[in-house]
């Protein structure tokens, strides 16, 4: 790829015009210059694309500007279009209200490059109040961490291990992922709830050589949601959680199956497919607790319906966990 930058940045953009600024502000001030900025607008109706366009002479010819024909809903489909119009080896994501450190860019970068990396996973990032200050740093998962950069195990049982114990955070910007990685694999976000989730197991399992460093470069603007999302109601929160296992699912089976390794490991499939449906039903039976059962009822049928046929992989998931819990209770 003739004359490509070292790293794509690819941002979603949708009514951010408080924010936008102090993002690319952020991606001005890097040491390492050899870089693209591709901002994807998600149909704002806020002043946010005449706040990128005043930055595009800034960037000179390094910050590009596209949109969607309609509202997505969710940055999925937006990153999904960034990654197409990409040309940097590496891909990075980031949200549009956030910012990274000034040595950001080239820190991931030269980890990259040196260990020959497909995949530099930062384990820590800075979570900082509405206006960007009071930084702190934050571990991206629970579980051990790395003091120098050190290359994730080989052993695919163990990253099914891991990914099932929430070692592996399902936020983009933790990653930057060498773009032909990406499209060889055809890995995009898809277009469901829990996108994230998904998009991140896909690159831990095929990612050969998979990076994981102690790096604390990005800034995530912790007060944000306060801000940019109403609060949900319950009938809301049940509603998105059983998207989440209606279409989830099916998903990430299809996602699975492309593996050969799954194919082949019915178990480990099978592990992988249980923690997502039980991840998303305690968060469901979570959120039916205030509502009455004829309430509940009734959103679950509404949802069910609307896929009726299409469930020859959660319908059996189901009835393993629900045979599972009556074993538990026959021991108790």
């Amino acid at each position: 790829m003739t004359n490509a930058p070292a790293i794509s940045i690819i941002i979603p953009l949708y009514n951010a015009e408080k924010f936008i600024g102090e993002a690319l502000e952020s991606i001005l001030k890097q040491t390492l210059q050899n870089f693209e900025v591709i901002v994807v607008n998600d149909c704002s109706t806020d002043k946010s694309v005449e706040v990128v366009e005043s930055y595009i002479p800034k960037f000179n010819g390094r910050l590009k500007l596209f949109g969607m024909e309609k509202n997505s809903g969710r940055p999925s489909l937006p990153r999904n279009k960034g990654l197409l119009l990409s040309r940097g080896e590496y891909i990075f994501f980031m949200d549009n209200d956030d910012a990274i450190t000034p040595t950001a860019l080239e820190e991931l970068y030269t980890l990259a490059k040196k260990y020959t990396a497909e995949v530099v996973y930062c384990e820590h990032y800075y979570s900082a109040d509405i206006n960007l200050e009071n930084l702190q740093v934050t571990d991206a998962q629970k579980k051990i961490f790395v003091d120098k950069p050190t290359f994730e195990t080989h052993s695919f049982p163990e990253r099914v291990n891991k990914v099932i114990e929430y070692f592996f955070v399902a936020m983009p910007w933790c990653y930057m992922v060498k773009r032909q990685l990406l499209i060889k694999n055809e890995i995009i976000f898809p277009d469901i709830i829990r996108d994230d989730s998904i998009w991140t197991w896909n690159v831990v399992f095929c990612a050969e050589k998979f990076l994981r460093v102690p790096n604390a470069v990005y800034i995530w603007r912790e007060a944000k949601n306060s801000i940019t999302r109403k609060e949900k109601t319950p009938e809301q929160v049940i509603t998105f959680w059983l998207n989440s296992v209606i279409l989830g699912t099916k998903t990430l089976h299809e996602t699975l199956m492309r593996l050969e390794f799954f194919r082949n490991n019915t178990q480990l499939y099978f592990n992988i497919l249980q923690y997502f449906v039980k991840d998303s039903f305690s968060h469901l039976l979570k959120a039916s607790s205030q509502v009455n059962p004829s309430a509940f009822y009734e959103i679950v049928h509404k949802e069910f319906s609307k896929n009726l046929g299409e469930q020859d992989i959660l319908v059996p998931m189901l009835c393993s966990i629900i045979n599972e819990q009556q074993k538990l209770i026959k021991k108790a």
